[in-house]
């Protein structure tokens, strides 16, 4: 008997994500999980009939660092039909999905190159079957690099796997490097991410404004003296998990008048005389992930969903937030690949009128070197 798409039956769907599940714990809700929520889940069973037509299963893990293979996800199920998901890393650099209804398979493979230490992923599954659409993605969330390929035409997932796979570990198989894993009904965006709350003050000619409140056309005071315009301001929900995990960065430090909270990606300009003496720069960017030590800046405790805005601006110039300099929304030549803007944040802005930025407006620091920093700061 052939299914019509469907739906939970007598409600339409709240957009965006729905379950996350990390080692210890899953939590479901199909009104969805609302940022600011922390008591969104709810334990309603999905109908055995109910299809996804569309929607983003999303996956961060830590590589091996023995170099074996992992099966990073794997689910089957017999009835009412067989079918069953996997994601696989291979040692060589590959991800491997392979995704089945009713004997019909559908399968991919992602190449990428693995660096020399312990990677951690982000590998992003996006299906849209009424539109025969399917992307497999990979991010590295310490690099502003995206790799993605197209998918044969996916089916439709049904919903009760999605939900047992969220909060079922007996019926599932989970590697244990794998850090969070998230399911959303949107297609969800890749790439360049938003990083600030909505709350964080941003220096602007008429004082400071929260960031949330931020829009296109309004002028904002750069670290260098300057006074320019919002081009495009972005916002993004995200799972409060893994690389999204809120970093809370604490006054007095780093010049802040007030305590402020950001995505760990999110870069801080970093000066002084040990900057100059290790890497020969006036003032380098410095992830805020790398800043964390307990005191001036911890993990903060958030709720299953996070939302984070930023501002595009002309030659990613630094803000003032709170009175620390920090980097605007950075999209280096992404109007030149018209498959990854389309993928992203800005897809819905006009291509041809984006900025270009070459290059960081000042040098980003790897992950060694910002511990380097770290340490002759404390000595």
């Amino acid at each position: 008997m052939k299914r019509a798409f469907c739906w939970h039956r007598g409600a339409p769907p709240r957009m965006g994500w729905i379950g996350i599940s990390d080692q210890s714990e899953g939590r479901f809700a199909l009104g969805g999980l609302r940022p600011g929520d922390p008591c969104a889940a709810d334990a309603a069973m999905p109908d055995d009939c109910a299809l996804m037509p569309r929607g983003t299963l999303m996956i961060e893990t830590r590589l091996s660092s023995e170099g074996r293979p992992q099966t990073l996800l794997a689910f089957s199920r017999s009835h009412p039909w067989s079918g069953g998901f996997s994601l696989q890393a291979l040692p060589g650099g590959g991800i491997v999905l392979v995704e089945t209804q009713a004997g019909d398979v559908r399968h991919a493979t992602l190449p990428y190159r693995p660096n020399d230490r312990t990677d951690t992923l982000r590998l992003t599954y996006s299906w849209d079957a009424p539109a025969k659409w399917g992307r497999l993605s990979l991010e590295r969330p310490e690099s502003d690099r995206v790799h993605a390929i197209s998918l044969p035409p996916p089916h439709p997932m049904p919903l009760a796997d999605m939900r047992t796979i969220i909060t079922d570990p007996r019926q599932r198989q989970l590697d244990p490097d794998v850090i969070f894993i998230a399911l959303s009904t949107q297609i969800e965006p890749i790439g360049p991410m938003a990083g600030l709350s909505a709350n964080v003050p941003v220096c602007t000619p008429t004082g400071f404004v929260p960031a949330g409140a931020l829009r296109r056309g309004d002028c904002v005071d750069t670290d260098d003296g300057q006074i320019v315009p919002v081009l495009q301001t972005v916002s993004r929900s995200v799972p409060a998990f893994g690389s999204f995990r809120p970093v809370r960065l604490r006054a007095p430090y780093f010049g802040l008048r007030r305590d402020i909270t950001v995505a760990p990606q999110q870069r801080l300009v970093i000066r002084g005389s040990e900057v100059e003496y290790l890497f020969g720069s006036e003032a380098v960017l410095v992830p805020a992930r790398h800043l964390v030590n307990g005191f001036s800046a911890l993990y903060a405790e958030a709720p299953d969903v996070v939302t984070y805005h930023h501002l595009l601006l002309p030659g990613h110039e630094a803000i003032i937030a709170a009175g620390t300099a920090t980097e605007s929304l950075y999209i280096g030549r992404l109007r030149r690949n018209p498959d990854l803007f389309d993928a992203g944040i800005l897809s819905g802005c006009d291509r041809a009128r984006l900025p270009e930025h070459p290059k960081p407006v000042w040098p980003v620091l790897k992950p060694f070197e910002a511990i380097t920093l770290a340490l002759n700061r404390a000595a």
